[in-house]
């Protein structure tokens, strides 16, 4: 699939079958992600990748913000429940103090005030776009939604996420199906692109 073709079909699944994913397209994703630019070539990232029922179970067992739903869900989260694959992106702000504290950057007080913008949590999300962009030129399906705020502890202690990385997001992968949550973009006109481009200034 031509680039400019990804691009234009890359959208937000929120419903899947339960027909696997081939292994190999997940690695190719993740590889992909780890070509996202990073300040300093921090590569501050990782990926928990859920791809077994039992796991993917778990992951919605700890990450909805109300287990019962579990039991009855839904539109949504019936949809997404179907997905074979589900990856956890996360980004480490440590890896940054950290690399721009050597010789080659020289802040050697590791004051986070330095950073004008969470650089960690941006190439994270930019690593994200690439496996979202992976999986529609591979025909497949994916979603980046947000955890539950009050569900990260859970996460954390289900997968064993180390203090030193924070949960961006999380990834749906797999095979669309009908039926699922309509999104936004169903209710609202996507904006055209010379609406917010500024040329030369504001």
């Amino acid at each position: 699939m031509e680039f400019a073709e990804v691009v234009r079909r890359r959208h937000m699944v929120r419903s899947y079958s339960t027909e696997p994913v081939d292994p190999a397209v997940v690695d190719r994703a993740l590889e992909h992600a780890t070509r996202a630019p990073s300040a300093g070539f921090s590569q501050g990232w990782a990926f928990v990748v859920l791809d077994t029922p039992t796991d993917v179970r778990r992951f919605w067992e700890a990450s909805v913000d109300d287990p019962a739903k579990l039991d009855a869900p839904d539109r949504w989260l019936a949809g997404m429940m179907n997905a074979p694959v589900v990856i956890l992106p996360c980004s480490s702000k440590a890896a940054y103090l950290e690399r721009y504290a050597e010789p080659d950057k020289g802040w050697t007080d590791r004051d986070e005030a330095r950073w004008p913008m969470p650089f960690w949590h941006m190439d994270a999300a930019m690593a994200s776009l690439l496996i979202l962009q992976t999986a529609t030129d591979e025909g497949l399906g994916a979603c980046f939604f947000g955890t539950v705020p009050h569900r990260v502890q859970h996460l954390r202690a289900a997968f064993g996420i180390p203090a030193t990385h924070d949960p961006v997001g999380v990834i749906t992968i797999g095979h669309p199906a009908t039926g699922g949550a309509a999104g936004s973009p169903t209710r609202r006109a996507r904006t055209p692109w010379q609406d917010v481009v500024h040329r030369g200034g504001w």
